[in-house]
């Protein structure tokens, strides 16, 4: 596989419209990636911000991913060293109580193994959310969120679960102590590793 043939790959899913009926917007799939990278981040969708924008992680919730991962915003945004593949492309819309919705299903059934086989060079994923967790571990995947994060160690060294950096969970980042102490210095350290 080439990167002409992975550019050709992330153009129809740029044009994709597999779900435009069932959306509250047009579509408009946001991803980054090249065959080069070294981290993926596979988060949960865009949400309202990043519809608007078209560069995921342009929000708070951003801020703080970088933050926990140690890295400056050009960092981040290095497309050849920094894969962000969410687990649905289009922002999903809101839900009755203003929060976003989940991830589209589509998405992954159309486009996630395939998006996935052009990143070879992946050294660790990032899984940010349960959609994420529950796409790429399977029955390895603990019962609830906090458990799969709190056994972190378990999916060493190809994934490291993450709670969704979103500023409503500061109450399970205040509640999970070791989350902050033991796990995002090593996020830290792996990712720096990638980096270099």
């Amino acid at each position: 596989m080439s990167q002409r043939a992975f550019d050709t790959l992330l153009k129809e899913i740029r044009a994709c419209q597999a779900c435009a009926h069932d959306l509250p917007h047009e579509p408009r799939p946001v991803l980054r990636a090249r065959r080069t990278a070294r981290i993926c981040i596979a988060g949960q969708a865009p949400g309202t911000r990043v519809h608007k924008s078209g560069k995921p992680f342009t929000d708070p919730s951003g801020d703080r991913l970088r933050d926990w991962m140690g890295m400056t915003e050009d960092q981040f945004y290095d497309d050849a060293r920094v894969a962000i593949v969410p687990m649905g492309f289009c922002f999903p819309g809101l839900d009755a109580k203003g929060g976003d919705l989940p991830p589209r299903k589509e998405c992954a059934e159309l486009w996630r193994a395939q998006v996935m086989a052009h990143l070879p060079h992946i050294e660790v994923t990032l899984l940010v959310g349960q959609y994420a967790q529950k796409w790429h571990l399977g029955k390895e995947r603990k019962k609830t969120l906090t458990e799969t994060v709190m056994h972190w160690q378990d999916y060493l060294p190809e994934f490291l679960p993450l709670p969704h950096p979103s500023w409503r969970n500061n109450a399970w980042i205040k509640k999970n102590p070791w989350f902050e102490t033991e796990l995002l210095p090593e996020l830290r350290r792996r990712v720096a590793a990638a980096m270099t």
